[in-house]
């Protein structure tokens, strides 16, 4: 059996890429990961809201230079998404 770089030959003359096998990791003893259902849902709508507010060009290219400027654009379009969202419901 001869070897090409990554590619073996059988006695037939067949190629074939020769794979190394990794041992498995061993899940006994490690330690549960914390999960709370309540902290991932809050920060499941903070990230959602951020997407949903960089749909604005203005918010996500951060025209404004002043730091004043830019939480006015971005209180506004907050308030623009909230209207959308509320009106929807009513």
């Amino acid at each position: 059996m001869s070897v090409f770089g990554s590619f073996a030959t059988d006695p037939a003359g067949f190629a074939y890429r020769s794979m190394s096998v990794s041992p498995r990791k061993r899940t006994c003893g490690r330690v549960p990961i914390c999960f709370s259902p309540y902290l991932y849902r809050a920060r499941n709508l903070v990230e959602r809201f951020f997407n949903k507010i960089k749909h604005c060009r203005q918010v996500a290219t951060r025209y404004d230079k002043l730091a004043a400027n830019y939480l006015a654009f971005v209180q506004l379009a907050s308030i623009r998404l909230w209207l959308r969202v509320n009106e929807s419901a009513s």
